[in-house]
């Protein structure tokens, strides 16, 4: 009996043993169904708290995770879990989160109305601002330490309010309707409206599930909304953010494809889009009228309830391209789309760049841009007597400089590492680099835009990361972000190089200055 019995349990033990793997799994989708369904989603797809999915979590290490369910994060509501979960129960709850759903639940129009919610109906607020200051110099700053952001006097460079905002914002905001209207995108597919003249919220919706960016149309009355998942660009009504068309991103054979992101195109009053995992570009109209014939054009009428007028809404243009344009920057005349494919220069390291003519439907050139250049960063300005492109270099530590009418690059500008954000002004003879990534991350490089030389390199917080340049309206002043929880936002004389002012912030990233976003500037991204 007794041999009996102990070979039961031998048994019981060798089948814990092969199962060890499904246990720890059952385990950790307990804990989670106990510890953070009601905050994040029993689906994981977030609720007051973020999605906790692997793509959601691109930017938090798994260790970093650890640490977040141990000892919660600044500016949290999230309790923390030392005294209740064991190290290893916690480890198994950062395998989850990690581990990618089996499917991705649809997240389609029924699925986003569901999820609107409108604070102030349209035409509710008062239309004259609640402050005193030219709106037309006013700046968004998106301070990532804590969820927050600041509305600065551009002027006085004094914050005229901070706003709470959807946790890890996407893409840069967009201002809308000369300043009156700002629209947030996070990583979870949360879009807000912030009515900035009485600074209130009026509409928020979640779009997606992970959201890579948005785009306002020139004439404020749409919102397009690129995501990762689920494999969708949807288009909102601007007003109320009530959403107007879902459009399925596939090609001819049905593979889908995650979209990177998406842009607005004034003159064409069209979106273009780029995609991650279709060798094409999308150009989606928002014209009233169809385009003539309908040339190239194809269109998905199952959001569209059988109306004749609606059907002919939001038609969508396919422009194959060679590879996959991971990154790229329209022209100022948002006839072409400049653009890199990672991989693609026949086996060398690197990225092969092409200018994709949307007229022509094809590409039209090559550009050597061997690296990660970001191309979503390039500015452009004249030089002797043309047009030149330059674009900061993600994984090697040099600025390109590309004739726009040759397509050749006129010089390889060495920095002291690689960088992610480039900018300048109109009226400023200096174009800003910062050396984002490696062991001097703390310079920000000033170039002469027309000796092509870099004439200083700034250190305004020594072993803290500076990043992303801004100028005001007039572009005598640039405003650095520290990028740092005990960060700043540090404004310098554009033309003497020094600092004037110095505002303390947490982890202060992009700041968004009203008239150089709605002007299309040459010198900030669109």
């Amino acid at each position: 009996m007794k041999r009996v019995l102990i070979r039961v349990l031998l048994a019981g033990l060798l089948g814990m043993l092969m199962v060890g793997n499904a246990w720890t799994a059952i385990d950790a989708n307990v804990l989670y169904q106990k510890h953070c369904a009601e905050c994040h989603g029993a689906d994981r797809l977030g609720k007051v708290g973020p999605a906790l999915l692997p793509q959601n979590l691109k930017r938090l290490r798994k260790k970093a995770a650890f640490n977040v369910i141990r000892d919660t994060r600044p500016a949290s509501q999230m309790p923390a879990f030392r005294e209740i979960l064991k190290p290893k129960e916690i480890e198994a709850l950062v395998a989850m989160i990690y581990t990618p759903l089996k499917e991705i639940p649809p997240w389609g129009m029924e699925e986003i109305k569901a999820s609107r919610l409108e604070y102030h109906p349209p035409g509710s607020l008062p239309d004259k601002p609640q402050f005193d200051a030219q709106i037309s110099n006013l700046f968004m700053v998106v301070e990532l330490g804590d969820h927050h952001a600041t509305l600065l006097n551009g002027d006085s460079f004094e914050p005229i309010h901070r706003l709470p905002t959807r946790f890890a914002l996407h893409g840069g905001p967009k201002w809308a309707e000369g300043g009156r209207y700002i629209y947030f995108a996070s990583r979870d597919g949360w879009i807000s409206k912030f009515d900035v003249f009485n600074l209130k919220y009026v509409a928020e919706v979640r779009a997606g599930i992970n959201t890579r960016n948005l785009a306002v149309s020139h004439d404020g009355r749409y919102v397009a909304v690129a995501n990762y998942l689920p494999h969708t660009l949807v288009i909102l009504d601007a007003r109320d953010l009530s959403p107007l068309k879902v459009i399925d991103v596939v090609d001819e054979n049905g593979a889908s494809s995650r979209v990177s992101a998406v842009y607005t195109a004034d003159p064409r009053e069209s979106f273009v889009a780029a995609l991650k995992d279709i060798p094409e570009v999308w150009e989606i109209g928002y014209m009233d009228k169809p385009p003539s014939g309908f040339s190239g054009w194809v269109h998905d009428y199952r959001e569209d309830s059988g109306d004749a007028h609606k059907e002919a809404r939001f038609p969508v243009r396919r422009i194959s391209v060679e590879g996959y344009l991971d990154d790229f920057f329209l022209t100022q005349e948002y006839d072409r789309v400049i653009g890199t494919s990672r991989g693609m220069d026949k086996g060398k390291e690197g990225s092969a760049g092409q200018v994709v003519d949307l007229d022509l439907k094809r590409a039209v050139a090559q550009v050597s841009l061997p690296g990660m250049p970001h191309l979503s960063s390039a500015i452009t300005w004249e030089y002797q007597g043309r047009t030149v492109l330059a674009t900061p270099n993600i994984k090697k530590p040099e600025v390109s400089i590309v004739d726009m009418q040759s397509w050749e690059v006129i010089k390889r500008i060495p920095t002291k590492g690689p960088g992610f954000f480039m900018r300048s002004h109109e009226k400023s003879r200096y174009a800003w680099v910062d050396v984002f990534f490696g062991p001097n991350k703390d310079l920000m490089h000033v170039i002469d835009k027309q000796t092509l030389e870099i004439v200083k390199t700034l250190k305004p917080a020594p072993g803290k990361t500076s990043a992303h340049v801004e100028f005001t309206q007039d572009g005598k002043y640039a405003l650095v972000s520290i990028w740092d929880m005990d960060g700043a936002l540090v404004i310098y004389d554009a033309n003497t190089l020094e600092e004037v002012k110095r505002l303390p912030m947490k982890k202060p990233s992009g700041k968004y200055n009203v008239h150089n976003k709605l002007t299309r500037s040459r010198g900030t991204s669109h």
